[in-house]
């Protein structure tokens, strides 16, 4: 597969002729060869993107909303190609790719939704005579940064809602899933965008700090939003900051599930076995922590361990039907590795599955886990989660909430009103009572709380990140002033 540059609506080479390889993870055969744009492709793209948000800031609805919709309709009329890309870079199972292209499909449309729902409000004013206001308007050209795991459902959400909104987006597709991206932006460009509105960039890994450097303090770049990890995260927040210009970030998770002593436990195996496994854990949301109730634990831990013995661990490219396929890179299974042996030797113990093999890891549960245990504090992001033991209700909500982040919570429990309290008492930017971790719905709200970042993609809230906010008034022009 290769892959180009998108700038001005026409596919095209990097100004220096460079490229990089991407490779299977299991196989090492080079899956994709890409343009690599260099710091020059980057300003190129940045003022494109200024140049036709004169226009397209000026676009109806009508006409925004019409072009979205098409762009859904191509979205889901690649999903073939879409899955095969997704499978050969970055390991994703059939129902991985396919969830991806459908869920983004229903993005899309919720996105052109919302070309209506952009609205101002009138003031109550103590001047005679006139009338104050407040306009939501386009901000400019978006950055968006967009990571690997969920390649189609990032992207979307990264481009369409700037688009719906009238801004303009430069998109920064990920090194590990270039041909992937690429066809998102086909999509979008096939549905009729006009030159400029999207361009596509991805860069190799070496000139990832200079090219993001580049866009995020040109002039014509007036947000950025990025989704990946949190220590990315800060620097680009730093980064931005910098240049004065407004953020939004969706960073790492340490989700925590909650298992109360009145749990449907057949109900939270089924939630468990969701939440941690798709797409081998590598999801922002995964269920990294069982926080479980003594008293059902040992129920809990057996039944969630005989399902996850269950789950089929292949290559994605050859059983495109299998629940585990492979890690993103050898580098995750040193790094798990290194976590599980930590907690071994500190008193915890594999009830099922066992250490990584280079990308290759089974559904793996680690129990009786502790403060103290790195594998405690720091995402794993791969197909092995945790069990933490504790007592009664307060001591879960305080292991719930005892880490850095704040991406995703869920918990069991068959008292409404009291699994309810605890969700209330969770400080995580979405919490689902009798649900799994992994949710995401394009009307709701979807974000972070301390170090899992801020701000909020889908829902009516996304249009305050890619709007600004002006204030005006129609005053008489012969009203006396006191000076």
């Amino acid at each position: 597969m290769k892959v180009q540059l998108l700038i001005d609506n026409a596919w095209g080479e990097a100004s220096a002729g460079k490229t990089f390889e991407r490779r299977n993870p299991v196989s090492g055969e080079v899956v994709t060869t890409a343009s690599a744009a260099a710091v020059e492709d980057a300003n190129r793209a940045a003022a494109s993107a200024g140049a036709a948000f004169k226009t397209w800031s000026q676009t109806g609805p009508t006409e925004r909303r019409k072009i979205l919709l098409a762009a859904a309709d191509r979205l889901e009329a690649k999903i073939g190609e879409i899955s095969q890309a997704m499978a050969a870079e970055v390991g994703a199972s059939g129902l991985w790719g396919g969830f991806n292209v459908m869920a983004s499909a229903g993005l899309i449309r919720e996105a052109a939704s919302l070309t209506t729902q952009i609205q101002g409000e009138t003031i109550p004013t103590d001047k005679p005579g006139t009338l104050s206001m407040t306009l939501r308007q386009p901000v400019g050209a978006i950055l968006s940064i967009v990571p690997w795991n969920g390649p189609i459902i990032l992207a979307c959400r990264a481009i369409a809602y700037p688009i719906a909104c009238g801004n303009t987006v430069v998109f920064r597709a990920s090194e590990m899933s270039p041909k992937t991206h690429a066809l998102v932006a086909e999509a979008f460009i096939e549905a009729g965008l006009p030159a400029g509105v999207l361009n596509y960039v991805v860069n190799a890994p070496e000139d990832a700090a200079d090219v993001i450097d580049a866009l995020i303090s040109h002039k014509a770049i007036r947000r950025v939003n990025f989704t990946g990890s949190t220590r990315i995260g800060r620097i680009i927040a730093e980064k931005s900051g910098r240049n004065l210009k407004r953020c939004l970030l969706e960073l790492g998770g340490k989700a925590p599930f909650v298992v109360l002593d009145d749990a449907d436990i057949e109900g939270a195996v089924n939630a468990a076995i969701f939440g941690t496994f798709l797409y081998q854990g590598q999801i922002c949301m995964s269920t990294e922590r069982f926080v479980v109730d003594e008293a059902v634990a040992d129920q809990f831990v057996s039944a969630f361990a005989a399902r996850a013995a269950e789950l089929v661990a292949a290559d994605p490219v050859v059983n495109p039907g299998c629940v585990i396929g492979p890690m993103i890179d050898a580098s995750s299974g040193t790094r798990i590795n290194a976590m599980i042996d930590d907690a071994l030797a500190k008193g915890a113990k594999i009830v099922v599955g066992s250490k990584a093999d280079g990308v290759s890891m089974p559904a793996t549960i680690v129990d009786h886990v502790k403060p103290g245990m790195t594998i405690y504090d720091e995402e794993t992001f791969g197909p092995v989660t945790t069990i933490v033991r504790v007592k009664g209700v307060d001591e879960a909500i305080r292991v719930a909430n005892d880490t850095e982040y704040g991406l995703a919570a869920a918990v069991f429990g068959r008292d409404a009103h009291r699994a309810f309290n605890v969700a209330r008492q969770i400080d995580a930017g979405h919490v689902h009572v009798n649900g799994a971790t992994v949710q995401n719905e394009p009307q709701a709200p979807y974000g972070g709380m301390k170090n899992s970042g801020y701000g909020r993609f889908d829902g009516r809230a996304v249009i305050d990140e890619f709007t600004e906010v002006k204030w005006v008034t129609i005053e008489p022009s012969d009203q006396a002033y006191p000076v």
